[in-house]
């Protein structure tokens, strides 16, 4: 007998979902809230849709923060590699690019959306747009915003988390979820700008650094520690590091963040060219002095005498500067809002799932897929394979 199965969140993770089942033999119905299929998609890779990153197990792993144990399972049925034939198969090459990064050839978002939305509607798939779920009861009875009743016999729960809410996350899985008696871990935003309330930081405003390190420690304990690049806003950082630090601290109170501005240096070969340059022009001001070691902006702003003649620069003026040449330290307050939020961290606590069918452990034909799961990595393209493979479990699980 065929299974009707419903898909609510038509995203990454639903569509994967909803095509997994319906090739599976399944008759599926997608509900999704927007006008469009896939309107977050649009935003990943800067338009250009990073949709996986080919690391080995153990490396993606490492880049997956929170809960990466759970996603073992999805992954070994569903990976990097399958993800990248099953978009050939739909009409739409993909490219490596640096750090193992998969985009499609063409650098279009748009294509990964149009070629999964033909998928679907080649298998007879009912794409419900404008439809909002405001009601879930097993089982399973699903009511629209708009009056209309849906019936299935197995649910899969993919509607996001609550990043970008202008891309319809709104949190309502979230509300379903625990109505049905799941447990949610408090949300957070994740891989998003952090704000400081230096305003020396913020009088940097538009200055971007590349090839510096930072440096984070929680307490005692070292939390990141890598190279990239940095971006200064009016309220504090963006950039690759700064999105990647907001995922790994949890406690700003007990964090301390320093930049490397010259990581390829040690200290010794820092002092030796200090010298050297004060050697040869004494009579210039060190902010002017520092022109050929950074940006002049960054110069003006760093704590030692930046109009003093490099002849009058003492011995302790310039341990202090190697110093702030090594280790800038930035204060932290905390991190912008959902708004800005690439991911959101927390929600349906997978103890509650099986990991190798992403099926509810409390009740029977639930199964969830992508952001709704407390589960999340860093950027790259994880977060969508992420997307993919559980979508991919619930997909093709939801039929048993």
């Amino acid at each position: 007998m065929t299974r009707d199965v419903l898909v609510i969140g038509g995203g990454p993770a639903g569509m994967m979902a909803a095509l997994t089942a319906a090739e599976a033999g399944a008759r599926v119905t997608l509900c999704e809230r927007n006008e469009k299929l896939g309107k977050k998609l649009y935003l990943t890779g800067k338009g250009r849709c990073n949709l996986t990153n080919t690391a080995e197990p153990e490396r993606f792993f490492a880049n997956t923060p929170q809960n990466p144990r759970f996603l073992r399972a999805a992954q070994a049925a569903f990976d990097a590699e399958a993800l990248r034939a099953k978009i050939d198969e739909l009409g739409v090459s993909t490219v490596e690019e640096r750090g193992g990064r998969v985009f499609p050839t063409t650098q279009k978002a748009s294509d990964i959306t149009r070629a999964l939305e033909r998928a679907l509607r080649k298998l007879g798939v009912t794409i419900l747009l404008n439809s909002r779920v405001i009601a879930v009861r097993p089982t399973w009875l699903v009511q629209l915003e708009n009056g209309n009743i849906l019936n299935a016999d197995a649910l899969i729960l993919a509607t996001g988390g609550l990043s970008y809410p202008a891309t319809g996350s709104t949190g309502d899985g979230y509300t379903f979820s625990a109505e049905l008696g799941h447990t949610l871990v408090p949300t957070r935003p994740a891989l998003v700008p952090l704000v400081s309330d230096a305003a020396w930081v913020h009088h940097l405003q538009g200055l971007s650094l590349r090839n510096v390190r930072l440096k984070a420690r929680q307490g005692a304990r070292v939390i990141m520690d890598e190279l990239g690049e940095l971006l200064f806003t009016h309220f504090g950082l963006s950039g690759p590091l700064a999105l990647t630090l907001s995922s790994l601290a949890d406690d700003w109170t007990k964090t301390t963040v320093e930049i490397d501005l010259k990581p390829g240096l040690t200290p010794e070969q820092v002092e030796r060219r200090l010298l050297r340059d004060f050697a040869e022009s004494p009579r210039k001001q060190l902010v002017n002095l520092l022109m050929s070691w950074m940006p002049i902006k960054l110069a003006e702003v760093l704590p030692i005498p930046a109009a003093k003649p490099a002849s009058q620069i003492n011995r302790l003026e310039r341990l202090h500067l190697i110093e702030t040449i090594k280790a800038l330290p930035i204060p932290i307050t905390g991190v912008r809002g959902y708004e800005e939020a690439v991911i959101t961290r927390g929600g349906v606590d997978v103890r509650e799932i099986v990991p190798s069918t992403m099926a509810s452990r409390k009740v029977p034909g639930l199964y969830f897929a992508g952001e709704i799961l407390d589960v999340d990595g860093l950027t790259g393209g994880f977060n969508l394979q992420i997307a993919f493979s559980t979508g991919f479990c619930a997909g093709y699980n939801a039929l048993k």
